[in-house]
């Protein structure tokens, strides 16, 4: 099953005020694993970036103004989305900015029910707690010491190992491990599985053994499949 998880960051809090979107930033899930496979976009907003939304980000108008459109990268952002479900944290916020950026290209919008929320899995799984990405982050242990300001592709990230926390992904894939995902996904070989040095003791005793050997022997008869090897 692939996902893709996927974050903003914008001017401010309204694309129906004017604001838009500066940068974005996916991240690849194959059975709830990082493959690797990531997108990011700087963007230029064709407008002014109010100085509480740089405080947030970092992201001047004058870092943004060689930057991209969307609407230049528009194809790029669905291609690699395909049809897949969003995990997003709070996806009504960059719902609503998306579907802002994609009706300026005269493109559909994206339902909202296409995604997977992980404010709400929170709320349910912790009712009462708060659901910032901060805090989560903290509830499960997640390094956020690279997280001096919000960036798309860094809070995508994030957002992808708080939802594997809270569907207890990291658990699942227990005939694969997160490298052996990507490798696959790569074309690469994958790893054969690690062998103990030596084998454990058996827990049967002798006799138990015996017994065993003696029923299939004599109820399941010749053609029985444990004296097969």
């Amino acid at each position: 099953m692939r996902e893709i998880v996927f974050d903003t960051e914008t001017t401010g809090f309204e694309p129906s005020d004017g604001h838009r979107i500066v940068e974005i930033g996916c991240v690849e899930l194959i059975d709830q694993f990082p493959t690797g496979r990531t997108l990011q976009f700087y963007l230029n907003p064709e407008r002014d970036v109010p100085i509480e939304s740089q405080r947030v980000h970092g992201l001047s108008a004058e870092f943004l103004a060689d930057k991209a459109l969307f609407a230049h990268v528009v194809d790029e952002f669905l291609e690699f989305l395909g049809d897949s479900p969003l995990v997003i944290h709070n996806a009504s916020f960059d719902i609503k900015f998306i579907n802002a950026e994609l009706k300026r290209c005269g493109r559909g919008p994206i339902p909202l029910a296409r995604t997977i929320d992980t404010i709400e899995i929170a709320k349910r799984k912790f009712p009462g707690a708060r659901y910032s990405l901060d805090e989560l982050c903290r509830r499960f242990g997640v390094d956020l010491s690279v997280r001096t300001k919000h960036g798309a592709l860094l809070d995508a990230q994030l957002t992808a190992e708080i939802y594997l926390e809270l569907i207890g992904g990291r658990q699942k894939g227990l005939m694969l491990a997160p490298v052996e995902i990507a490798a696959a996904h790569a074309g690469e070989p994958v790893r054969a599985a690690r062998q103990r040095p030596e084998k454990l003791a058996p827990l049967l005793t002798a006799v138990e053994i015996e017994i065993h050997a003696a029923f299939v022997t004599k109820e399941l008869g010749d053609k029985n499949l444990w004296n097969a090897a």
